[in-house]
């Protein structure tokens, strides 16, 4: 949520209700709103765990793909800013105005004083192996049923009645569990007032599985970290873990927000505080703790099914205060990406990968050391010339998807050059939004450059009063007359200078500049600064393996393209 209303908020207009407050101009443009976003996702993780730190690492391992030194104070500040404002809120809301005391969104109670031993390390290290092992069985399952809801719940229909179902579904499950559980314990043995439902007790007793079913997430976590070791047996902790495993790999992708860090928190408590209870029975007397139990089965589950490490410390050692659990919550976590890595990748790179962003990871494949760029740009490279015919734009335009395009000196046909084929010297880039709002605006000229009479230049202000949405090719209307005997010249719009790499560059070399300086675009040139295309997209290695790793390489991450770009932030 804090990503997307960055996003809005920072373009200071609203293209729904169709009104623009004239503020932050500056913003509207693509790297800029990638940095919003990645500042709202930081600021929603610290609002929601009251974990500014956390925000930060978080937009930092999962949410930026663009970073740098400047963005890490701003992220900081943004992160700090909505901790406080929400403190603000809940202070006014609960009438302690002023007093910022409060964690955060989700609050689950402090673990000071609670202690480990030295051997509890390994007990926490094998439940981050066992924590990787659900959550790549969590991962697994929701891929095939976001799989399955892509090829044939596609319509209005399934995408109203399937939360419907699941919400029956999800009802009648936790019903017959706290019908066939009996454990029920005496009031005073519980430690909160709101969560104490009788069911089929006797009076005066709480049902046990109850307490957890007929509450929201955010307290049954609380109970399940904090409860005393008597109030739940460990066939309670363990049916409703079970349960609530299926029906949140169900949920999770469902056409409502349905969240996934708060699920797998309270899962992972469950299950942790069932091994707690465990040991306590096989050694009674040296685990009467269960709630540190609890809170490893969280962290690990959280971190087997998004493989976040660092960040996700940081969030539970802050939205917790128990600063001397670092330790044992940071390897509990590598074991279970360690662990959940053997078998897929984590949740948000899968459905990444089901959308089809072109998102680029930190760094390419060894393989890709073998093969060069020439080799893996695309072929037959699209290019424009400096004065180019409005029905050749238009053409090209209405057949390509591309976001870019190499603008030449001149260009015939292709003139054969050993192996390769050579276009003319690259003059510099054209974006397609340009170009579009260059038809729209009927910015012509003839064969020679010169602009027909009351033909205006467009400025930088008119290219960004048409961002984010850029009008769609087919919605302009070009004659026939038009798109014979009119030119536009692209001289004054082009950009002059974007990133090149030679052909002999290996794809490493070429994938580096790509993914630290945040580019949509690069460019594949010869020695003479030509544009080159290879008849075939040869690659020069004998390993199949390495065929793999540069097909994902390429295909996930928004190929190194001649003309081609990265699509998405």
């Amino acid at each position: 949520a804090g990503a997307v209303v960055a996003a809005g908020v920072s373009q200071g207009r609203s293209e729904f209700v169709k009104f623009d407050f004239n503020v932050f101009r500056q913003f509207r443009l693509d790297h800029e709103k990638r940095d919003f976003v990645s500042g709202g996702a930081a600021a929603g993780v610290a609002a929601a765990f009251g974990a500014p730190i956390g925000g930060v690492l978080f937009a930092l391992e999962e949410g930026a793909s663009f970073w740098n030194q400047s963005l890490t104070w701003r992220m900081l500040l943004a992160s700090l800013s909505s901790v406080v404002t929400l403190n603000l809120i809940l202070s006014a809301y609960h009438g302690h105005t002023g007093d910022l005391a409060y964690n955060g969104l989700l609050d689950f109670g402090h673990f000071g004083g609670l202690e480990y031993h030295w051997y509890e390390v390994f007990i926490f290290a094998a439940m981050g192996a066992v924590g990787g092992l659900i959550g790549a069985a969590f991962n697994q399952i929701n891929h095939k049923l976001s799989m399955f809801r892509r090829s044939y719940l596609t319509s209005k229909f399934w995408k109203f009645a399937e939360p419907l179902l699941v919400a029956a579904c999800v009802t009648t499950a936790m019903f017959v569990a706290v019908l066939y559980n009996e454990e029920c314990h005496y009031e005073g043995q519980f430690i909160t007032e709101d969560a104490k439902p009788q069911v089929f007790c006797s009076d005066g007793e709480f049902h046990s599985l109850g307490s957890l079913v007929f509450t929201v997430p955010e307290k049954a976590v609380k109970i399940l970290f904090h409860a005393p070791l008597e109030v739940m047996s460990e066939q309670t902790v363990f049916t409703f873990a079970g349960i609530f495993f299926l029906l949140s790999c169900w949920t999770y992708g469902l056409g409502i927000p349905s969240g996934l860090f708060v699920p797998c928190i309270l899962l992972g408590a469950a299950w942790g505080r069932g091994v707690g209870i465990g040991f306590n029975l096989l050694a009674p007397g040296y685990f009467v703790e269960p709630g540190k139990y609890a809170l490893m089965g969280a962290a690990c589950t959280l971190g087997g099914v998004v493989r976040m490490t660092i960040s996700l410390m940081v969030i539970i050692v802050e939205s917790t205060g128990n600063m001397q659990y670092g330790l044992p919550i940071l390897v509990t976590l590598k074991m279970a990406k360690l662990v959940g890595d053997m078998f897929n990748e984590g949740l948000y790179d899968i459905h990444i990968d089901l959308q089809g962003v072109p998102l680029l990871p930190w760094e390419p494949p060894p393989e890709c050391v073998c093969v060069k760029a020439g080799e893996m740009m695309s072929h037959p490279v699209k290019c424009v010339r400096i004065i180019e015919r409005v029905g050749e734009l238009a053409r090209l335009l209405e057949t390509t998807s591309h976001n870019g395009f190499p603008v030449i000196d001149d260009m015939v046909l292709p003139i054969p050059d050993g192996e390769f084929k050579t276009f003319g010297h690259f003059q510099g880039l054209i974006l397609r939004s340009q170009l579009v709002i260059l038809l729209k605006r009927n910015v012509f000229c003839n064969e020679y450059g010169e602009p027909l009479p009351n033909t205006k230049q467009l400025t930088m202000a008119d290219f960004e009063a048409h961002y984010p949405r850029i009008p769609s090719i087919r919605g302009i209307h070009l004659s026939h007359q038009m798109r014979q005997s009119l030119f536009i010249d692209l001289r004054p719009y082009l950009n002059p200078f974007p990133y090149t790499v030679t052909e002999n560059n290996t794809m490493v070399h070429a994938f580096k500049p790509f993914r630290a300086l945040g580019l949509r675009h690069i460019v594949v040139v010869d020695q003479h600064y030509r544009v080159r295309t290879p008849p075939l997209c040869n690659i020069d290695c004998n390993s199949q393996s390495c065929l793999q790793n540069v097909g994902r390489c390429v295909g996930r991450c928004a190929h190194l393209y001649s003309g081609r770009d990265v699509d998405g932030l």
